[in-house]
């Protein structure tokens, strides 16, 4: 389930990032589409948690949990930052965890992880 969870919010995050890059900034949709996206990256942060056991080096944890860390931490900056107006460092931070989730998104293609596998076999 958790995986379900992950994979699902993933796509949306992964999506709905794209779409933000290329949209006019400051609209409804802007704002809309944005909590949106903000809601997927933590449902994707906090359910890669309970994924483990790829590379056990503390606890079944990996070094792609401290990019779930980091997401959340951007999130959290992102969103204040915003609310602040200080559209600067909310822009940046949206910005570096969507990087975050393209560098995890490509992680998943190393060999012997479930995507890997899926893909090719």
């Amino acid at each position: 389930m958790a995986i379900t969870i992950h994979l699902s919010a993933a796509l949306w995050a992964l999506l709905a990032g794209i779409s933000q890059l290329f949209a006019r900034k400051g609209t409804k949709v802007h704002k809309v589409v944005g909590w949106s996206w903000m809601t997927a990256m933590v449902i994707v942060a906090i359910s890669s948690f309970w994924l483990t056991g790829f590379m056990d080096l503390f606890w079944g944890y990996s070094p792609i949990h401290l990019l779930s860390v980091w997401i959340l931490v951007c999130v959290g900056v992102s969103v204040y930052s915003a609310r602040t107006g200080n559209i600067k460092r909310h822009r940046a931070f949206a910005v570096g965890a969507f990087y975050g989730v393209i560098g995890a998104g490509l992680g998943t293609l190393a060999p012997g992880r479930l995507i890997h596998q899926w893909i090719f076999g």
